[in-house]
């Protein structure tokens, strides 16, 4: 019997002095500065700010949400986005959305791959059992007649199992790990993403729902100045041009109405999709408003370095540790490769007598492979691996400079969006109070009714306009949020 025990210390012996030829890997350095620019606003805005008193708030004011205790990539989204509608909203999404599906089981196909890498460092231990029969023809038998041949038998073994004494398999073992922690970063990344998809898209919704109210208030006003209008042109009061620019301005408010109205309705099949299951409407936003300071605000001062733990970033630097390893594997190549192939069981020429004594059987294949001649196919294959690495870096470098912009515009953007806001807030309180001294002039009978007519006009673009800056700023924190990989759990 073939003396499987010193072969299995062999083998042991063989895997506990493997090494490898993967060279050391170093994290490139980022090619970014360590932190983020800071925009400051010019002194000329600021002292114009201050020698002026601020105009009365509205009733609907944005307020200043707290400060983030926590680095912002560390924020769960539970605690980031605090609104508890759209958390139950973003939970159903995390439940229910195909794409981040998709992700979960490129895992699991990754996963595998990475587990068929891992068992190649083992051999693969098979039970055989077989007949063959033969049949001679009478010129090739010693009797002279043709006689048919029968033989048995049952074996336990391996075939073919390289002994990784250069680590070829092991490099292209730590590949496919690299391979498949990769895929954990893709769906933590597919994750953040549809965190703030979701979070875009009910904020956009709530955008549009309030300049629905705010067209369909403005439609029910100029109705009721249109019919007073109306009332006054047949009392002979106001002249017909008077009446025509009223029905114009309600004409615009008619049409903004509808079109508002379509937009809410693309908005809620816009959530409904991203969702992946309907939303109910009580998990609906009323208004912006109401809305805007649910999302907790970044701290200041972050640090370029919180973009190396960016899911996105860290799959492009698994994918470089993939491609240094799969260098290990090139090099290895170059160097002799030992396989070997055994088996040990019974052999007869009958069924019966297949376990009888005496039959025992065993073999054993040892055979090297040394590369001679390859045509430049190793060293090819090698540059090839190099290559691939380089282009890696190359991937990995510019992953970090764009998260790098994309951060910096977003922190550029968060720094003037206050300026921004209360410029708007102020422009609203002095178009509206515009409006009223314009309202009591023309019934005064001081100013035409164009000058009213042009003053309801502007401050329906400035609330617009309003809206539109409330929106800008949830949709900054959100997406800062994404930028700086907010914390996924």
């Amino acid at each position: 019997m073939f003396p499987l025990r010193t072969l299995s210390i062999a083998l042991a012996a063989t895997l506990a002095s493997a090494c490898t030829m993967i060279p050391d890997y170093q994290r490139p350095a980022a090619p970014v500065p360590e932190h983020f620019p800071v925009v400051s606003m010019p002194a000329a805005t600021a002292a114009s700010q201050s020698a002026e008193p601020a105009a009365a708030a509205p009733t609907d004011s944005v307020e200043a949400a707290p400060a983030a205790t926590a680095p912002a990539d560390t924020l769960a989204w539970r605690d980031y986005f605090a609104e508890p509608r759209l958390q139950e909203v973003i939970a159903l999404a995390l439940a229910n959305n195909r794409d981040l599906r998709v992700a979960a089981l490129n895992i699991e196909q990754a996963r595998a791959q990475y587990r068929i890498r891992r068992a190649d460092l083992f051999p693969a231990i098979d039970v055989v059992g077989g007949q063959s029969a033969q049949r001679l023809p009478g010129d090739l038998t010693v009797s002279g007649e043709s006689d048919v041949s029968r033989v048995y038998s049952a074996t336990v073994g391996f075939s073919a199992y390289e002994l990784d004494f250069f680590g070829r398999i092991r490099s292209l073992k730590a590949e496919a790990l690299e391979v498949y922690l990769g895929t954990e970063e893709a769906r933590r990344s597919a994750q953040i993403s549809l965190v703030a998809e979701v979070a875009n898209t009910w904020l956009t919704l709530a955008y549009d729902r309030e300049r629905q109210a705010l067209a369909k208030s403005t439609f029910e006003t100029r109705q009721a100045s249109h019919d007073l209008t109306r009332r006054s042109f047949e009392a002979g009061a106001v002249s017909e041009l008077d009446l025509h620019q009223s029905e114009t301005l309600l004409q615009s408010a008619r049409a903004d109405l509808a079109r508002y109205t379509a937009f809410v309705a693309q908005d809620e099949n816009a959530l409904a999709l991203v969702v992946g299951a309907p939303v109910a409407a009580e998990l609906l936003p009323d208004t912006l408003t109401a809305t805007v300071s649910t999302v907790t605000e970044l701290p200041p001062g972050v640090p370029s370095e919180v973009l190396t733990r960016r899911p996105d970033i860290l799959q492009a630097e698994r994918a470089l540790r993939a491609a240094n390893a799969n260098i290990g594997a090139a090099r290895a190549a170059f160097f002799p490769r030992v396989t070997l192939t055994a088996d040990a069981g019974t052999a007869s020429n009958t069924l019966d007598g297949l376990f009888s004594s005496n039959t025992g059987t065993w073999s054993f294949i040892p055979q090297i492979r040394i590369p001679i001649f390859e045509a430049g196919r190793l060293k090819a294959n090698l540059d090839v691996a190099e290559v691939q690495r380089d282009i890696r870096v190359a991937q990995y470098e510019k992953a970090i400079q764009t998260a790098f912009r994309e951060v910096a515009d977003a922190l550029a953007e968060r720094a003037t969006l206050a300026e921004r806001l209360d410029a708007r807030l102020r422009q609203v309180e002095a178009t509206r109070a515009s409006f009223r001294l314009s309202d009591a002039r023309y019934r005064g009978g001081v100013d035409s009714y164009l000058g009213l007519l042009d003053a309801q006009r502007t401050l329906y673009v400035a609330e617009l306009e309003l809206i539109s800056v409330r929106l800008i700023d949830a949709s900054n924190r959100v997406t800062l949020y994404k930028m700086l990989g907010g914390g996924w759990r």
